[in-house]
């Protein structure tokens, strides 16, 4: 570690780890266990847990770790909300510099929030840094799918700040950026929170970025739960277009275009992974985007319907 980094390490700044989670019994476990076993400094450190209306045990379990947890910690439950309005709990409630995100599917590597602090306080015109996604080796044929592409996706993009959505999940926003832009857009219950609040902070001046620090995601175990969620993604899509054509690119969802623009990250899969299963993404990430069409249309059809509750445990 450098003198500089040391610095930075002993400066401090409070940070925010935000939790926004519905009915991920099974997944969330791991989240916090990796949260607890940050290295940075934990009384520099709090959470802040939204559950949204879950119908599961997941309340029940943040309740249990609270004991646990040498760091301040909040629990807030309501009746569901959706993502944007969950978000902003989170926003309203920080007491830090800087909110980074954690879906209640993520494992966070220890020395994750420690990397991510230290990027933007190196980095202060960064509004939001993305970490890097890492590969999750317990998978099956379709997990191993989806971490290729986020892998060899967020690989080519590091250090960039083109106008690709990041995602929240794994992201630290600088708090001063989001609440310049006024917050998470409240109407917004489904997905798509996160690429028009990025919209937003980049036109306001801030950039975007990719960061060292490493996350895991654990990835759908079945095609048709994968259909489920890329569906209800595409739902939000009408909305956020009607705010502003930028956001989306939607030419990028069209099947053929989908599977060549998947087809040209095969390569770079294989070289980072070493798993030939890479032969296959064109076909998965098409499957993928064909769901997001049809529901995107769906929406469409039905005025921009984005009422959606999720069937998922991130929100």
């Amino acid at each position: 570690m450098t003198s500089k980094a040391k610095i930075l390490v002993y400066s401090n700044p409070k940070v925010t780890l935000g939790v926004c989670v519905r009915n991920c019994e099974d997944l969330i476990r791991a989240a916090i266990d990796s949260i607890i076993n940050q290295d940075y400094p934990h009384e520099f450190m709090e959470v802040i847990f939204v559950d949204d209306g879950s119908e599961d045990k997941t309340l029940s379990i943040l309740k249990s770790y609270v004991p646990e947890m040498k760091m301040s910690t909040e629990i807030f439950h309501q009746e569901w909300k959706g993502l944007g309005p969950a978000r902003n709990v989170v926003l309203n409630k920080t007491n830090g510099k800087y909110i980074l995100w954690v879906d209640g599917d993520m494992v966070l590597s220890k020395d994750f929030v420690r990397k991510q602090v230290m990027f933007m306080e190196k980095n202060p015109s960064v509004g939001i840094g993305k970490g890097r996604y890492g590969m999750y080796i317990q998978a099956n044929l379709l997990e191993t799918l989806e971490n290729m592409e986020f892998v060899a996706t967020n690989f080519r993009r590091r250090g960039k700040t083109d106008s690709t959505p990041l995602g929240t999940g794994g992201s630290i926003y600088r708090v001063e950026a989001i609440r310049q832009v006024g917050g998470f857009d409240q109407i917004i219950t489904g997905s798509g929170e996160d690429h028009d609040a990025e919209y937003r902070v980049r036109a306001a001046g801030w950039l975007l970025d990719i960061t060292s620090a490493v996350f895991y995601e654990r990835r759908r175990k079945t095609w048709k739960s994968l259909w489920n969620e890329y569906f209800w993604h595409g739902r939000s899509g009408p909305y956020l277009l009607g705010k502003n054509k930028r956001i989306l690119n939607l030419y990028k969802f069209w099947p053929p275009v989908a599977f060549t623009i998947e087809f040209s990250r095969i390569a770079r899969a294989y070289k980072l992974t070493r798993r030939k299963t890479a032969l296959l993404l064109p076909l998965h990430y098409a499957f993928k985007r064909t769901a997001w069409l049809l529901g995107f249309l769906k929406s469409l059809l039905k005025n921009g319907d984005n009422k959606r509750k999720p069937s998922g445990g991130n929100g």
